[in-house]
């Protein structure tokens, strides 16, 4: 999710085509191309320019709504949905069936079309492949000199990030099930009570909010594209 904004300037965006696999979008006021997945200008006028990232979550809607019980919801566009332009229910299924850019298998530590979580702090990437978060949630992590926390929501779905420095102080948290099975964790250090928002709820550390890390769910290709140096995460035999 990126800020339309360029220079103090207003831009409207569509689709204008695809590349490696991956959104191009048009601004309709300089014809300017602009890459989706970095937001980056790629041809014409403006090529070059950044577009500024929204922070977003991608969690499922019942945990949202319980964040956000006052929250609004888009509703489908009315016209599309006539027209069943929506992408199908098995749109994922299907797209994981299509060939990936060629090249990009070359890197072999993960599968092509593996889900991972991308994380990229201070000009240092890492990616957590879906999979390793579900068998092992928190993941206690550093990239570069900072400590992170991966973390997977209750629904087995929702992902967070966040840097688990508090006053500068390093946190090693584990998970508890709280009542109605919602997810609540515990650090070791003072033994306070931490919410998947990254809030602490109870304890020495009350009220203490961790700092979000953006979290850019993607196939293991494509972040390889844009992140050609990226470490991988291991999670280790079991």
């Amino acid at each position: 999710m990126w800020e339309s904004t360029v220079d103090g300037r207003v831009l409207h965006f569509r689709l204008a085509g695809i590349n490696n696999q991956n959104f191009i979008m048009r601004d309709e006021e300089t014809g300017t191309w602009w890459q989706q997945v970095s937001g980056k200008a790629v041809n014409g006028p403006l090529k070059g320019k950044q577009l500024k990232r929204v922070f977003h979550d991608e969690l499922s809607f019942a945990i949202w709504r319980g964040e956000a019980p006052n929250g609004r919801v888009l509703r489908p566009d009315e016209k599309i949905a006539a027209a069943n332009d929506y992408a199908p229910a098995d749109w994922e299924a299907r797209v994981g069936k299509m060939r990936v850019v060629e090249g990009t298998d070359v890197d072999q530590r993960l599968a092509p079309r593996t889900l991972v979580l991308g994380l990229e702090v201070d000009g240092k990437s890492k990616a957590y492949p879906l999979q390793a978060l579900r068998n092992q949630s928190p993941i206690m992590d550093m990239i570069g000199s900072t400590p992170i926390m991966l973390l997977l929501g209750h629904d087995k779905r929702s992902v967070r990030a966040f840097d688990r420095r508090v006053d500068g102080r390093r946190l090693e948290f584990f998970e508890q099930i709280g009542e109605h099975t919602m997810l609540h964790l515990v650090d070791g250090e003072t033994n306070s009570t931490w919410n998947f928002e990254g809030k602490a709820t109870s304890g020495l550390l009350a009220g203490k909010q961790l700092q979000k890390i953006f979290v850019l769910e993607d196939y293991w290709f494509d972040w390889r594209i844009y992140h050609p140096d990226t470490a991988v995460y291991d999670i280790g035999p079991r």
